[in-house]
């Protein structure tokens, strides 16, 4: 394989980590707003085809066991690049207990994660802990899809000269203003059927905070990133931006309450990248 040294990405606007939840945003009636990988009926085959793309879903929509996908329930179909005003809406969180969720995974597993039932709450008026109205939330307007799309993000990774780290430099604008933000790493590992790794943040901290202006950047030097496949390795093959309804970061967890619940995925790489990559300890 050559290796190359560096490269550049751009980062497409999503509403979806994995499959299911099928988004981690909702409308006012407790759909998904889905804005990525849609699975749908396929009339010629028992198998949902996929394609990005940008839908409505109901909550009720089936959720087959982790590894498996079944097809979406969609209520309608609209274009992710041309929000109409009939398409706009408020963005919600998801609720505790999140919906449609086949994740096994506990993200924060070193932290106390209270059996909390909450409703699905406006995003500008996500749950903080602690908060009190004097303390001066900076998010107060509703968010709307039109607001989410905006977004746009810029990777440059580039090897270390010794190839045993990678370095990950990214750039933004069109982010909600005033926020903040988290960046995640997507392993090889992290959405295999059987035995899943946990998703982690990429670096420590993983954490910006965008100007008024909806710009940000933000840096991180990571080892052995991509190792060989043969050699078991569980390469990065994805990077995810998370905006962080309780505007918080959890160390090395990259988020307490799950999909939806305090981390939205808004920016992500579709798919698996970095194969023109390989580093070693």
């Amino acid at each position: 394989m050559s290796c190359s040294t560096s490269k550049k990405y751009s980062l497409a606007v999503t509403t979806q980590g994995p499959t299911y939840p099928p988004s981690e945003v909702m409308n006012e009636n407790g759909n998904f707003i889905v804005i990525g990988k849609l699975s749908l009926g396929n009339n010629n085959s028992t198998k949902p085809s996929q394609e990005w793309g940008g839908a409505i879903v109901s909550s009720k929509t089936p959720v087959p066991k982790f590894g498996d996908v079944t097809a979406y329930e969609v209520i309608r179909r609209f274009d992710p690049e041309n929000i109409t005003p009939q398409d706009d809406c408020m963005l919600y969180t998801l609720p505790l207990p999140l919906p449609c969720n086949n994740y096994p995974m506990v993200f924060s597993k070193e932290q106390t994660l209270d059996n909390n039932e909450r409703n699905s709450l406006p995003l500008h008026k996500g749950f903080i802990p602690d908060i009190e109205p004097e303390h001066g939330r900076k998010i107060t307007q509703p968010i709307m899809l039109s607001d989410w799309i905006k977004a746009q993000g810029e990777l440059v990774v580039t090897l270390s000269r010794d190839k045993t780290a990678a370095d990950f430099s990214f750039k933004f604008q069109g982010l909600i203003p005033n926020s903040l933000y988290t960046v995640m790493a997507l392993r090889e590992f992290d959405l295999r059927p059987n035995n899943p790794t946990r998703p982690g943040p990429l670096g420590v901290p993983n954490v910006f905070v965008t100007t008024k202006e909806g710009r940000g950047s933000y840096q991180a030097l990571m080892p052995n990133p991509f190792p060989k496949s043969a050699s078991g390795g569980n390469r990065i093959i994805s990077v995810v931006l998370l905006w962080m309804s309780s505007q918080m970061s959890y160390g090395g967890a990259i988020g307490r309450y799950g999909l939806g619940g305090d981390i939205h995925a808004q920016l992500k790489l579709p798919g698996r990248f970095f194969n023109e990559f390989e580093t070693r300890v």
